[in-house]
């Protein structure tokens, strides 16, 4: 497996998964997830189209500290959406799972139980007392995160931080894509093609062409100088492009969207 499966909860207009990634990009490991479960969900129900829209969040999480309370945290969703009084009441989590409740489920449920007992019988008792205790971590803990993409303490924050000052960690999706491809996306979803990218107008959908194309290029880890030479542009223009971009957030994450191959048609 390229992953590990830890808990997961599928609620009514979202679904939290809580992954322990190895070599395979997040993205890729989504980008499956999505596709077998919109097939499965298809083809149970008689339909056709897609099932997810939006592009998913990412927190890189400290194991060793958030583990326990992030597995608590999920399976006690349906209880504060006032919609199970007990979490094993609700049948679309891996809680079931940890109880030995439900059998055919993909859920590694070996090392959270092992924090409990090595004993499997004692490590389950263990667990439905501890996800019966009262949630001590405030919810607003779980998204106050630096940068709104790292959970843990300071040490732990600063060996990101580290890993991205090497270049471990440079773009969320290092050179996933190359800069030709951002350009096949750019004008397969926005109709702007490439030589009108490097051209020299002016027009505000150009402006905001070429800004888009840079925000996506750096999401790729790019630098600036990089997407500067592709663009035949000069390096401070790109420096521009790259300012803000909170106005373009919905339009970069339909291109990621379509880049990382969550979908086939980008008209959302």
């Amino acid at each position: 497996m390229p992953f590990l499966l830890h808990a997961y909860v599928l609620m009514e207009t979202h679904v939290h998964l809580l992954l322990e990634t190895g070599q395979v990009p997040l993205s890729k490991i989504l980008q499956g997830i999505n596709q077998r479960f919109t097939m499965y969900f298809n083809w149970s129900r008689g339909t056709v189209g897609h099932l997810f829209q939006g592009r998913y969040k990412a927190i890189l999480c400290d194991r060793d500290a958030y583990l326990l309370r992030l597995v608590k945290y999920l399976h006690r969703n349906p209880v504060r959406a006032g919609m199970v009084r007990q979490p094993e009441e609700y049948r679309w989590s891996s809680h079931r799972r940890y109880l030995g409740l439900d059998k055919d489920e993909p859920v590694d449920t070996g090392m959270v139980l092992g924090m409990f007992s090595k004993d499997l019988k004692k490590g389950r008792r263990l667990y439905r007392e501890y996800m019966r205790e009262e949630e001590k971590t405030p919810e607003e803990e779980f998204y106050q995160t630096v940068d709104q993409r790292v959970l843990g303490d300071d040490q732990f924050v600063e060996t990101v931080r580290g890993g991205v000052k090497n270049g471990i960690f440079a773009g969320r999706r290092r050179h996933g894509v190359n800069l030709g491809q951002i350009a096949k996306g750019m004008e397969e979803i926005f109709e702007i093609p490439l030589a009108e990218l490097k051209g020299r107008g002016k027009d505000s959908g150009l402006i905001e062409g070429r800004r888009l194309f840079s925000l996506a290029g750096r999401e790729y880890g790019y630098k600036g100088r990089e997407i500067a030479a592709f663009l035949e542009k000069d390096p401070a223009s790109v420096t521009g492009y790259l300012r803000g971009g909170q106005d373009l957030q919905g339009k970069k994450d339909r291109l990621i969207l379509f880049l990382d191959g969550g979908r086939k048609n980008p008209n959302i």
